[in-house]
């Protein structure tokens, strides 16, 4: 009997289960994967109706009880007397087999108040003004399997309540300001698989909570002062497939709660566990033991999307993304797959061909021409380190979280965040480098500041050795800095929300707020002085305006080197700024920083730099032409009664005209 109720006890379950996930958007879901949000409704006045009478019992003539106050409803064996401002349990027949009380003003249940009523199943005493309920109140009732007891003001229940209700499935303490239970409390409820006690003031749970209650399958501890769990709290519940814990105080455990540490076991018995809450919690310690012993765990839910990768066996983890990465791709956006090639391709291309250009054709100023090329060198960096991002997220397509914490926790992951952040900070300190050199020769024109070859070597190795400490730096202390360049799958450690590891987000915020944001300002002072300074100066003479002329040109294409890099860093910058402020920052932002708006600013450098500068544009066209006037002269090399020579002295084109004349020997001589 005893099974066959437990059999149509789960298939009303399950059916009422899913007609209320249907209702609710149509969301699929098993009966371990309900969502929090509809636990919170009360799901033990929704299930009431499942057993009956929860709400109202349907009257018909037909009564076999004797006995029973006339304020009451009678319906076979079942008596409901709801809003009957009755002060104590009524005597009725003892053949009763359901007892609504509900809303009236019982104070206390005295000893053995239910004694003459064996046949009892189910009692409903919600919404009375019960304070006291003795030892004994509940002898005899072995039959009993279901007991609400909500909506009270129960304080204490003492142990050994219980003892006599071996059939009992259904216990519901909710809204009771009951502080404290202990572990014999439960003794006697060998056969309880619901247990509800939301919205009390226990502050603390018994050491094995389900020593007494083997068959306990769901229980619901929301919104109580709980702050803390030892080791063994769960230990021997291993039926339990539910357990919500959150809204509560607890400092070691569990969703919306303060959590701040994790036991390495602490999950260790739940070995039926189907679905877990940990929303809103941030795990320093976590790891991928934690979630192994939950083998039947197929819903979870974390703070962060880089959790899901500790627990690849389940097949549902919440949330879906971090903007980047989805639960199958490494880039879920079909959009930035593209974006990734596309920018690669371009900036490869386009440092590489400066470098080679800026070789092959000599320049008036060496040492400017110098640093054009090692900031190409620098920006074509972060072209392979996104060819590689593409390359990995074709290699896990389809299977990224069987993979995901390996290779977040990869040598190549690593290498790969170094390459980014080497490229961006060495870049940041060339171009900075680069606009203190103009405003130094505008502001201080006739000063002989300039740096030479020298000097200008010396700076640059600088650079490099100030991006590769930049870069590093979190290599050399793997307990401060935890996995720096592996927080997401694009290895790239731009920090948006807070995170456990402070070594790795103080130091995010000290590069990109303290370094990059400072070198951002000198960049925007320095041009606001050196356009200030060339309207204030009066140009005298013609060779002092065409010098200005020259270098106001040079500054003009180094403000739109600038405005863009403005565009590309000020949204790194207000993300961090409101992360200090803890705003909340779609996830899909990371993404399109990372993917787009820092790898277009070295796509664009060289075009800025070099492709559209009026001595680089001169110098092709001369190229150019050059070697098609050579073309033309082998050709009509032995026809020709002239020769073309051609002189390069850095700055201008010269062509000079020779006649021949032929006086005896041969000898050539200028014609002007």
């Amino acid at each position: 009997f005893k099974h066959l109720f437990s059999l149509r006890l789960m298939t009303m379950f399950f059916l009422l289960h899913f007609i209320v996930l249907i209702h609710v958007k149509g969301k699929a879901a098993t009966f371990s994967a309900i969502p929090k949000k509809y636990i919170s409704i009360g799901w033990a006045t929704i299930f009431g109706a499942v057993h009956g009478n929860a709400n109202s019992v349907p009257l018909t003539q037909k009564c076999f009880l004797k006995q029973y106050p006339q304020c009451c409803d009678c319906k076979e064996t079942e008596l409901e007397c709801v809003n009957g401002d009755l002060k104590s349990v009524p005597m009725i027949s003892n053949n009763v087999t359901l007892l609504s009380l509900k809303k009236n003003k019982i104070h206390s249940l005295p000893d053995k108040v239910f004694i003459k009523y064996t046949k009892l199943k189910k009692i409903f005493l919600q919404r009375n003004c019960i304070r006291h309920i003795s030892r004994k109140a509940f002898l005899g009732l072995y039959n009993l399997q279901i007991l609400y007891l909500n909506h009270n003001r129960i304080t204490t229940l003492r142990p050994g309540i219980f003892k006599d209700l071996h059939q009992l499935t259904w216990l519901i303490l909710d809204d009771n300001p009951i502080t404290r239970i202990s572990q014999r409390l439960f003794t006697g409820l060998n056969s309880l698989f619901f247990l509800s006690m939301v919205n009390n003031y226990l502050e603390a749970l018994p050491k094995q909570m389900c020593a007494q209650m083997p068959q306990l399958n769901w229980v619901d501890l929301e919104g109580n002062r709980i702050k803390y769990l030892t080791n063994s709290t769960f230990l021997s519940c291993n039926s339990l497939t539910v357990l919500d814990l959150s809204g509560n105080m607890i400092m070691e455990n569990l969703s919306s709660n303060p959590l701040m540490y994790l036991h390495k076991n602490q999950f260790e018995s739940l070995k039926q566990l189907q679905s877990l809450d940990l929303e809103r919690i941030e795990i320093p310690n976590i790891n991928t033991r934690m979630f192994q012993p939950m083998k039947n765990l197929s819903h979870i839910y974390f703070k962060n999307f880089r959790y899901c990768s500790y627990a690849p066996h389940v097949r549902i983890c919440m949330p879906l993304t971090d903007g980047i990465s989805s639960f199958e791709d490494l880039l879920a956006n079909n959009i930035l797959r593209i974006f990734v090639w596309v920018i690669a391709f371009i900036t490869c291309f386009g440092n590489l061909f400066v470098i080679g250009m800026r070789s092959f054709i000599k320049a008036e100023n060496t040492t400017h021409a110098m640093s054009i090329k090692i900031l190409c060198c620098a920006d074509c960096l972060m072209g392979v380190y996104l060819f590689f991002v593409g390359f990995f997220d074709i290699k896990y397509r389809g299977q990224y979280q069987k993979y995901a914490l390996l290779w977040m926790e990869s040598v190549q992951c690593r290498l790969l965040g170094f390459l980014a952040m080497l490229s961006t900070e060495v870049s940041v300190l060339l171009l900075t480098y680069l606009t203190l050199e103009k405003f130094l020769v505008i502001v201080f024109p006739f000063n002989n500041i300039r740096p030479g070859k020298r000097q200008t070597s010396v700076i640059l190795i600088c650079i490099w050795m100030a991006g590769f400490l930049i870069a590093v730096i979190p290599f050399w202390n793997e307990e401060y800095f935890r996995n720096f360049y592996g927080k997401n799958g694009v290895c790239f450690p731009l920090y948006y929300d807070q995170t456990e590891d402070v070594g790795s987000e103080g130091y995010s915020l000290g590069i990109f707020l303290g370094v990059n944001l400072l070198a951002f300002l000198i960049i925007v002072f320095s041009y606001i002085t050196m356009f200030c300074s060339i309207q204030k100066t009066a140009l005298q003479t013609t060779e002092v305006r065409n010098h200005f002329g020259r270098e106001v040109a040079v500054a003009n294409r180094f403000f739109f080197i600038v405005f863009s890099d403005a565009i590309c860093w000020i949204p790194v910058f207000v993300i961090k700024i409101l992360s200090l402020f803890r705003v909340e920052i779609p996830d899909t932002m990371t993404s399109w920083i990372v993917i787009f708006f820092l790898p277009v600013n070295s796509a664009l450098n060289p075009i800025l730099y070099t492709l559209t500068t009026s001595f680089f544009k001169d110098k092709l066209k001369q190229l150019l032409h050059k070697h098609r006037r050579k073309s033309i002269f082998k050709i009509k090399k032995k026809s020709l009664s002239t020769s073309i020579v051609w002189i390069d002295d850095s700055s201008s084109l010269k062509l000079g005209v020779l006649n021949k004349i032929t006086l005896g020997d041969s000898i050539m001589k200028p014609v002007s």
